[in-house]
């Protein structure tokens, strides 16, 4: 694949931001369970700094907010990040890596286009036609890539440049570069019967790579729910740490096993 592309100052806004509580909501993830996330506002001169801070006690970002999960009586979510220093890819994240090192691969400036916009539609009809964000139109999705108070690109996956012209965009990630890490904010790419198998997985692998050649140690994943089948993607990159309440801790794979079914326990 061919690529291109300490303590903030003392100021009220960074050391005290006011946070705020959603209202309920049906949990996406756990069927009969109720949401709630705590949020704060991403502005101003520190922004990049209270991010950072944010995210290392399993903040994520959304436009110019930071949330995480604050759910009454339930604790399932757990915040994931890869260690890019220790990971080493399997025989077929192996074999995935040379199936498309023919992709050309770009970290634009988070400028949001119609090209973008019309392969998330795509992404967005097939796999979650119900989910949160179904309903986006061009104006959200420029806000969702544009309205970023930190340090974010969208990187572009291509296929080959023909005669010229810049092959068809199959991918894109909006990613954060954060003081130890890249945070991959969203990712979608190309659904259809004719796709290239594995974007995902590889949209994920190719971070995984960045990071490290940056000497960034870590590539966070968001939030993982066991036994959620949406997330159990995430576990196939180790080693894999979660937050619990002692810090973050390496995850083992006990851990990582799917659960067991009824049939196994019998």
């Amino acid at each position: 694949m061919r690529r291109s592309g300490d303590v903030p100052a003392v100021t009220a806004p960074f050391r005290f931001p006011r946070f705020f509580v959603t209202s309920p909501a049906p949990c996406p993830y756990l069927p009969g369970r109720q949401e709630r996330k705590v949020f704060t506002e991403l502005s101003g001169p520190h922004a990049n700094e209270l991010n950072d801070a944010l995210g290392r006690i399993g903040f994520r970002r959304s436009q110019s907010v930071a949330y995480r999960p604050s759910c009454v009586g339930c604790t399932a979510c757990v915040s994931v990040r890869v260690v890019t220093n220790d990971f080493e890819a399997n025989a077929t994240q192996r074999k995935l890596v040379r199936r498309n090192d023919d992709l050309e691969i770009t970290a634009c400036r988070p400028w949001a286009t119609d090209e973008q916009f019309q392969l998330l539609r795509r992404y967005l009809s097939q796999r979650h036609p119900s989910g949160g964000m179904a309903g986006m139109d061009e104006q959200d999705y420029a806000d969702m890539v544009e309205h970023s108070p930190v340090n974010s690109v969208i990187v572009e996956y291509r296929e080959p440049t023909v005669d010229g012209r810049p092959g068809r965009l199959v991918g894109a990630c909006l990613t954060d570069r954060q003081a130890d890490g890249l945070s991959m904010v969203y990712s979608f790419f190309d659904v259809s019967p004719e796709a290239r198998p594995g974007l995902g997985n590889l949209i994920i692998l190719d971070h995984i790579l960045r990071a490290r050649a940056a000497g960034l140690p870590y590539v966070y994943l968001g939030y993982w729910v066991k036994g959620a089948a949406r997330m159990a993607y995430k576990t196939r990159y180790r080693p894999l740490e979660k937050l619990g309440p002692q810090g973050w801790t390496l995850m083992d794979d006990a851990e990582l096993a799917p659960p067991a079914t009824a049939h196994e326990l019998a």
